[in-house]
């Protein structure tokens, strides 16, 4: 295990490293001068000259890399040009809205999708089993700002259940700002479900087959022990998969869905940052959620051997 972990890590590194190389290269493709790109047009001579040193681009490519590779090891993702605050410091203060969005919106996919594929394995070619399909294929077809602009309509204006958009004034509780992100979280998790219940379905489609099931089923074992204990456990490295890349699409799926709602997480900043050409912030976002891409891609692997006793790294 740990010559695994260790091999995995070294592996890691290498991606990180690809990863910066494509980052650094964003700013310095952009045609003309980038200093000038982000400071608009009627930024001065002297002002542009200023952020190019600022930013050290008035130092041949190579050199520039090797600086950003030393801010990078330490933890130093420079400086937004317009929060005027070091970049870890304005992804840090917007990390925790995030964080409560995507684990709320995973929370909810997992509870539609895992119970409903369960089910649909179950009663294979019924018309249960059709139906969930069809919701499977509707909640994937259907894009997340649409159901969050009417549960917006249905559910904050006509019902005024929900907060229409915000995260709460700066001294709302912890309830309080959990409140405004159900909506979010929902419009989140609904379309994701999908791919977790058709993973979920076809990978107990897979294990109901097996003789060990058809063995515990004679044995005159309850139906639910049958399944949720000796089907579903033997099932669960796909399932753990697709939640775990799940997880990390919704870390990208966040920006539509806080821009919707008007949530003041990454995925706002980043949209802030594009629109206002913000490099540093884009280079900083970009290398953050990638960082989390390979950690949970990781996390997934290790629960392999937590689940299943059988493997072996």
């Amino acid at each position: 295990m740990l010559a695994y972990i260790v091999r995995r890590l070294g592996g890691m590194l290498l991606v990180m490293l690809i990863v910066a190389a494509v980052v650094f290269m964003i700013a310095r493709v952009v045609p003309g001068d980038p200093a000038a790109v982000m400071l608009g047009a009627a930024a001065t001579p002297e002002d542009i000259a200023a952020l190019r040193t600022r930013m050290g681009l008035d130092q041949p490519l190579l050199v520039q890399f090797v600086i950003y590779l030393k801010q990078i090891l330490s933890f130093d993702l420079g400086d937004s040009i317009f929060l005027n605050r070091p970049v870890t410091q304005a992804l840090a203060e917007r990390a925790e809205l995030t964080t409560s969005l995507t684990l709320m919106s995973v929370g909810i996919a997992v509870a539609i999708g895992t119970p409903i594929g369960i089910i649909s394995a179950v009663y294979r070619g019924r018309t249960l089993d059709q139906a969930t399909v069809a919701f499977a294929m509707l909640a994937a077809s259907v894009p997340s700002f649409w159901i969050g602009l009417t549960l917006i309509k249905y559910l904050a204006v006509d019902l005024p259940w929900f907060p229409v958009a915000g995260y709460g004034p700066p001294e709302a509780t912890f309830l309080e700002r959990l409140h405004h992100l159900v909506l979010p979280a929902i419009a989140l998790g609904i379309p994701n479900s999908a791919l977790i219940l058709r993973f979920t379905r076809t990978s107990m489609l897979d294990v109901l087959g097996e003789d060990y099931v058809r063995t515990a089923r004679a044995k005159g074992l309850p139906p639910k022990v049958v399944i949720l204990k000796h089907a579903l456990r033997n099932a669960m490295i796909p399932i753990l998969t697709v939640i775990g890349l799940t997880t990390a699409v919704m870390i990208a799926g966040a920006i539509v869905t806080e821009t919707v709602f008007g949530l003041p997480g990454v995925g706002n900043l980043i949209v802030s940052a594009v629109l206002r050409r913000d490099y540093p912030v884009i280079q900083g976002a970009l290398l953050v959620v990638s960082g989390l891409y390979v950690l949970i891609n990781l996390a997934v692997d290790l629960l392999y051997a937590v689940v299943d006793p059988r493997v072996r790294y």
